[in-house]
């Protein structure tokens, strides 16, 4: 989705009655982030929007990414509030042979999750199609990818074959690359 380097678009301020809805769907969404709000997104703080390519808007706090969302999709942390808050997010892993392709914006597939390195939640945790998930590499400690899976977990582990991913915000993309200031 960000592969190519992006330009930041207008920026407008968002009302305090819309930075209270992106608050809630956030906590909706990622309701392991409970405690970590308001750090996040303080409720006295003015949150902006910046428009990106695509139809994407991504909300910034004092030139900080914290969020964005594509159109009707749902709202998805930037890789560095992952980074932050790591054991908020659902999680699997990819093998070491897939870490260049995720990293050069290829489509996530299936094989790389269910090979011998990779890691695919149990059936308690279990991910569904729609779901955002956060993305671990086979011996990396930070998160490479943050995306919409387009398949559940479980079906993951019967096929063992299809796409997983088709688009997401990995480390060394546009969006990892944005200059906000």
């Amino acid at each position: 989705m960000f592969k190519k380097d992006l330009t930041a678009g207008a920026k407008s301020k968002v009302k305090s009655s819309v930075q209270r809805g992106i608050r809630a769907k956030v906590l909706e969404t990622y309701p392991a982030l409970e405690p970590h709000i308001d750090e996040i997104m303080p409720k006295k703080s003015q949150v902006d929007v910046v428009k990106l390519p695509d139809r994407v808007s991504l909300y910034v706090l004092d030139d900080r990414p914290l969020f964005y969302q594509h159109m009707d999709d749902p709202i998805t942390p930037h890789l560095k509030i992952v980074h932050q808050y790591p054991h908020a997010f659902k999680t699997i892993r990819i093998d070491r042979g897939a870490i260049r392709f995720v990293l050069s914006g290829a489509t996530l597939m299936v094989p790389g999750l269910t090979s011998p390195g990779g890691i695919l939640p149990d059936k308690e945790e279990e991910a569904k199609p729609g779901d955002v998930v956060a993305v671990s590499a086979e011996g990396k400690e930070e998160v490479c990818l943050i995306g919409q899976l387009e398949m559940g977990t479980e079906e993951m582990k019967a096929k063992k074959k299809g796409v997983a991913m088709s688009a997401g915000h990995y480390l060394g993309d546009g969006l990892w690359k944005l200059d906000l200031s």
